[in-house]
C-alpha cells in the first residue's frame, strides 16, 4: 500500500486570511497614484483548510477535507475571515543576512458576523473507514455540532488513529466527551503551551528546559483545570518552536518526554524583528502526521512514530516560519513544499533535537537539582570536565542545554535560569515607553566570581548599542556628596539618550554602620529622583546593578541562612534598623554567581563543569597556541586534574586566571607539569599541597604499584586457599613468583582506578599524616567492579589465547570469590595513601543515584 492510497480526513474550524501588503516606489513626488504604495492583496487558508494543506504536503496521502471556493468576489456566506497586514522581514536572526522575506507584520482581526456563528463546512467525499482523522478545533462551534464530524469518528466500531489539535482546552465539549469515550486509546491530543497558559497553567517559559518540564508535570498531576487531560494515552505540547511535551500513559503509568534543541529555549528561535507567522501548531501536526502515517503502513508502534513525529513536527515549523510568505507572494508557493523535505544546506535536521525522560519527584527539594546534564550522559561529571577542556564544549556538550549570552557560556541550571530572568526584566524595562524609575538588580558572589562579567554579557544581549555602562565601588566612597556625583553622572548618559547600565560594586559595605548605604538608594530605586542641597532631580532611565561585597548569596544577604532563632533575631532588628526589607522591596530581581567554587557540597555538584568552561574559555584566549587545528587543547592530564579537582581557589576565577598567567606557556608547545608556577607562588591562589596531590596522582600511584602489588597478590592467595595452606609472608609469596606474573599483576594495579570510575570512585592521592576512611563498597557497586574486574582478565587472557569463561557462565563460588577479592581494595589502597572518592553526581537525591 502506497502512501497516496491512505485515506486521512482532516476537519474542524474553518476560515480564510486576507492577506495584503504594500510594496513603495523610491519617490513619491506628488498626488499620481503611481508614485505611491501600491497595495496588494491575497486571499488564502486559515485553520483546518490550511491544516488540511499541509498535511497533503508533508504525507503525499489522500487528504479527504472540506473545500472552499474562496477565490471568487464574494465569500460564503458566513464565512469566518481574517485580515491580516504583512511586511518583509530578515529571513533569519544572523545580523549579516540581508535576506527578506514576508511574514506577517499585523494581525488586524476578523470581519463580523452579524447574529450568527461562524459557518462550518462538509467534508467532500467523506470517508468512513479512513485510517486516520484530524481535527483543528479553534473553538469556532465544530466541536458541539456531530453534523460536521468526520463520518469514521461516528461509525461504530470504527477506531482510527485522531490526532486532536485543541486551542481551547475543555473538557465540557461535545467531542471532547465523544473521544473519550469511543476513541481515548488512539488519540493524540496536541495543546500549545502558550494555550496552556492562558487558562492560568503555570508552566515557566524561557529559563530551563528543566524547570518548563517539572512545572508542567506538577501541573498535569496537580492543577484541576488539567484533570481531563491527564487521563490522555497521547498528549504532545508544543514549546514555541523549540521544543515539546509528550505526555503518555504506559501501563497505566504517566509518563513525560521533553524534546528539546539544545541551543535554544522556548521562544529563542523567533526575534522581534522577524515579524511573526500563523499556522505555526499546524505545521507541527503535519510533521507530526507524516510520522504517524507512515508509521502505520509499517505497523510501527504509535509511540515511537509520536517520537519521530514530535522531531518532525518540530522542524518543519521551523521552516514553515523560516520561508515565511516568500520573497515574492506572487510568484512563490504558500506553503513551501520544502518544509517538509531534508536537504544537504538545511539549518536544521531531526537528529539535532535530544529528548530526555522528565522525573515525576516527590521530594520537593529535588525540584531544583534535576540537571539534563547527567540523564543525557553515560559518563559522570568528571569525565565531562576533562572532555569540556580538551575538546571543547560544542563536543563535549553536544546533547546538553547550554545557555549564551554574549562571550557567556553556562549548563549550570541554576545559573542560565537567573540570567534568563534578568534578561527578561532588562528585555521589558528596554522596551517600556513610560519609566520613571530605575530597574534595580542584585547580584551576589564571592570576589572573582565574576559578577560584573556575567550581567554585562547579559545586558549586551539586550541591546548593546542603547546601554552604557558605569562602574562605581562604594567601599572607596568617603562621603555622601561621591554618591551624589555618581547620580549626576548616571543622569548625563539617561539625557543623551542612552540607558545606563550601573553596577554599584560592595553596596553592602559600612557607611556610618552596617549596610549604611541602603537608605540612601530607597528613593532613586522607589521615585527614580534624588535630592542635592534643596533640589530634586530626576535619574531618567537606568538599570541599577547592586553587586554585593560582604555577602556572597542572596540568603546570606537577608539573613535566611542563618539557623538560630536569637541570631536571626538580633540579624532583622539590625536589618531593619538599615532599612533592609524596604531596600529589598525595591528589588526586581537577583543573580546569585556560582563562580569556579563549590558553593555546598550536597547539592552543587555543577561547579566541576564550570571550572571546566572557565579553563577552556582560559586557554582559548589566553594561550590559543596550545589548541590543535583539531580543537584539541595540548595539556597535560595531570595538570588538568589538578585544575579541576583542587578543592577551592582562593580568589575564584581570578586565581585560576593567576595560575595560567604564572605558568610559563608562551613558547610551549603542550602545558606540561614543569610549566607550572612553584610551590609557593601557588600558594597564593591553592592550597598547594593538594594541588600537588592531584597533580602528581598517577606519579605517586606507580610509586606503590609494588606494594599495592605484594598485597593484593596476598589477598588473593586468601581467599583461594585455606588458612591452613598460607604459610609465607607476603614479600615471600611476591618473590616467588616469575617476573612476567609479577608484570601482568602491576598492569592490573594501573587499571584499577580506571575501573573504580565504573561505579563513580575517584582514586585520590592524602598525605602520609592523612588516615583515609576505609569505604564499604554497596552490593550493587561490588557486583559491577567484580565484573569488570573478570572482563579485565578475560581480555587480557584471550591475548595469550587462554580460553576463560565469561562472567555469566561463572559459577556462584566463582563469582563470589572475586567479589571478595574487590571487597580488599578499600583497605589495601587506604594503607597506600589512597582515599577512594565519590565522583560529584548533579544530585545527590536517591532518585538519582546510580548506586545507592
Amino acid at each position: 500500500m502506497k502512501i497516496r492510497d491512505f485515506n486521512i480526513v482532516v476537519s474542524g474550524d474553518v476560515c480564510v486570511n486576507l492577506l495584503f501588503w504594500q510594496i513603495n516606489n523610491e519617490y513619491i513626488s506628488d498626488l499620481n497614484w503611481q508614485q505611491y504604495p501600491h497595495i496588494y492583496n491575497r486571499t488564502v487558508e486559515g485553520e483546518s483548510l490550511l491544516l488540511a494543506k499541509l498535511v497533503a504536503l508533508s504525507t503525499g496521502a489522500n487528504v479527504i477535507s472540506p473545500k472552499i471556493d474562496y477565490a471568487k468576489d464574494h465569500l460564503p456566506k458566513g464565512l469566518l475571515s481574517s485580515t491580516i497586514q504583512l511586511g518583509l522581514f530578515p529571513a533569519t536572526s544572523k545580523d549579516k543576512d540581508r535576506n527578506k522575506v514576508y511574514r506577517v507584520k499585523e494581525f488586524l482581526g476578523f470581519t463580523e458576523i452579524l447574529f450568527n456563528d461562524p459557518q462550518l463546512f462538509p467534508i467532500i467525499d467523506d470517508d468512513k473507514n479512513a485510517s486516520m482523522v484530524i481535527l483543528d478545533d479553534e473553538n469556532n462551534g465544530f466541536n458541539n455540532n456531530e453534523e460536521f464530524w468526520p463520518s469514521a469518528l461516528k461509525e461504530p466500531g470504527n477506531h482510527p488513529t485522531i490526532i486532536y489539535k485543541m486551542d481551547d482546552p475543555s473538557k465540557s465539549t461535545k467531542l471532547w466527551k465523544h473521544l473519550e469515550q469511543f476513541h481515548m486509546e488512539n488519540t493524540i491530543v496536541v495543546i500549545n503551551g502558550d494555550d496552556l497558559r492562558s487558562k492560568e497553567v503555570n508552566i515557566s517559559k524561557n529559563l530551563s528546559w528543566e524547570r518548563t518540564a517539572l512545572d508542567f508535570v506538577w501541573q498535569i498531576k496537580n492543577n484541576p483545570t488539567l484533570t481531563f487531560l491527564s487521563k490522555c494515552n497521547h498528549l504532545i505540547v508544543p514549546l514555541g518552536l523549540e521544543g515539546a511535551i509528550y505526555y503518555y500513559r504506559n501501563k497505566g503509568e504517566a509518563k513525560s518526554q521533553l524534546y528539546f534543541l539544545t541551543y535554544a529555549f522556548e521562544g529563542d528561535f523567533i526575534k522581534e524583528t522577524q515579524g511573526k507567522m500563523y499556522g505555526l501548531t499546524s505545521c507541527f501536526v503535519a510533521g507530526l502526521a507524516k510520522s504517524v502515517a507512515l508509521g502505520k503502513l509499517k505497523d510501527r508502534s504509535l509511540d515511537k512514530s509520536i517520537d519521530d513525529g514530535i522531531r518532525e513536527g518540530i522542524t518543519a515549523a521551523q521552516k514553515y516560519f523560516m520561508y515565511g510568505f516568500g520573497k515574492n507572494i506572487v510568484e512563490n508557493i504558500f506553503p513551501n513544499p520544502l518544509i517538509f523535505s531534508e536537504g544537504e544546506n538545511d539549518f536544521i535536521y531531526k537528529e539535532y533535537i535530544q529528548d530526555v525522560q522528565v522525573p515525576s519527584l516527590s521530594n520537593p527539594n529535588c525540584q531544583s537539582c534535576w540537571y539534563i546534564i547527567k540523564d543525557k550522559s553515560s559518563t559522570n561529571l568528571a569525565e565531562i570536565a576533562y572532555d569540556i577542556v580538551k575538546n571543547g564544549e560544542e563536543s563535549a556538550l553536544e546533547y546538553i542545554p547550554i545557555a549564551q549570552f554574549g562571550k557567556l557560556k553556562t549548563v549550570d541550571r541554576d545559573e542560565f535560569e537567573a540570567y534568563k530572568s534578568i534578561k527578561n526584566l532588562m528585555s521589558e524595562y528596554v522596551l517600556s515607553k513610560n519609566t520613571v524609575r530605575p530597574l534595580s538588580i542584585a547580584v551576589f558572589g564571592t570576589p572573582g566570581s565574576g559578577k560584573s562579567f556575567g550581567v554585562t554579557e547579559v545586558a549586551s544581549c539586550v541591546a548593546p548599542n542603547l546601554i552604557e555602562k558605569l562602574d562605581f565601588n562604594l567601599s572607596q566612597f568617603q562621603t555622601l556628596s561621591d554618591l551624589i556625583i555618581s547620580f549626576h553622572k548616571i543622569r548625563d548618559i539617561s539625557l543623551v539618550g542612552k540607558i545606563p547600565l550601573v553596577f554599584f560594586d560592595e553596596f553592602d559595605s559600612t557607611f556610618e554602620k552596617k549596610l549604611g548605604w541602603l537608605k540612601y538608594f530607597l528613593a532613586p530605586m522607589q521615585d527614580g529622583i534624588f535630592r542635592e542641597d534643596n533640589s530634586i532631580h530626576p535619574i531618567g532611565k537606568a538599570i541599577f546593578v547592586f553587586a554585593g561585597g560582604t555577602s556572597s548569596t542572596f540568603k546570606e544577604f537577608c539573613g535566611e541562612d542563618i539557623e538560630n532563632k536569637t541570631e536571626y533575631r538580633e540579624f532583622f532588628k539590625e536589618f531593619q534598623s538599615a532599612k533592609g526589607p524596604d531596600f529589598i522591596s525595591r528589588l526586581r530581581g537577583y543573580v546569585n554567581i556560582l563562580g569556579p567554587n563549590q558553593t555546598d557540597e550536597r547539592w552543587d555538584q555543577l561547579f566541576i563543569i564550570r571550572r571546566a568552561m572557565l579553563l577552556r574559555s582560559l586557554l582559548e584566549h589566553k594561550v590559543p597556541h596550545l589548541i590543535n587545528e583539531r580543537g584539541e587543547a595540548q595539556i597535560d592530564k595531570g595538570v588538568l586534574r589538578a585544575l579541576l579537582k583542587v578543592s577551592r581557589y582562593k580568589h575564584e576565577s581570578r586565581s585560576m586566571e593567576a595560575i595560567l598567567e604564572m605558568s610559563r606557556l608562551t613558547n610551549a608547545k603542550k602545558w606540561e607539569q614543569s610549566y607550572l608556577p612553584p610551590k609557593d607562588q601557588l600558594r597564593l591562589h591553592v592550597d598547594e599541597d593538594e594541588f600537588f596531590r592531584h597533580l602528581m596522582r598517577d606519579e605517586f600511584f606507580n610509586e606503590k604499584v609494588e606494594q599495592l602489588s605484594v598485597a593484593l597478590n596476598y589477598s588473593y592467595i586468601m581467599i583461594h586457599k585455606s588458612k591452613d595452606e598460607v604459610d609465607l609472608s607476603p614479600d615471600k609469596y611476591w618473590m616467588a613468583l616469575s617476573e612476567g606474573q609479577k608484570n601482568s599483576i602491576r598492569d592490573h594495579i594501573r587499571h584499577i582506578p580506571d575501573i573504580l570510575y565504573k561505579v563513580y570512585y575517584d582514586l585520590i592521592s592524602v598525605s602520609e599524616k592523612e588516615k583515609p576512611e576505609i569505604i564499604e563498597f554497596t552490593e550493587k557497586e561490588l557486583n559491577i567492579l567484580a565484573k569488570y574486574e573478570h572482563e579485565y582478565w578475560l581480555m587480557k587472557k584471550k591475548e595469550t589465547d587462554f580460553s576463560m569463561p565469561s562472567w555469566d557462565s561463572l559459577s556462584n563460588d566463582s563469582k563470589d570469590k572475586i567479589i571478595d577479592y574487590v571487597k580488599c581494595w578499600p583497605k589495601i589502597l587506604a594503607n597506600a595513601n589512597f582515599k577512594i572518592e565519590r565522583l560529584k553526581f548533579a544530585c545527590y537525591c536517591e532518585s538519582h543515584l546510580k548506586f545507592v
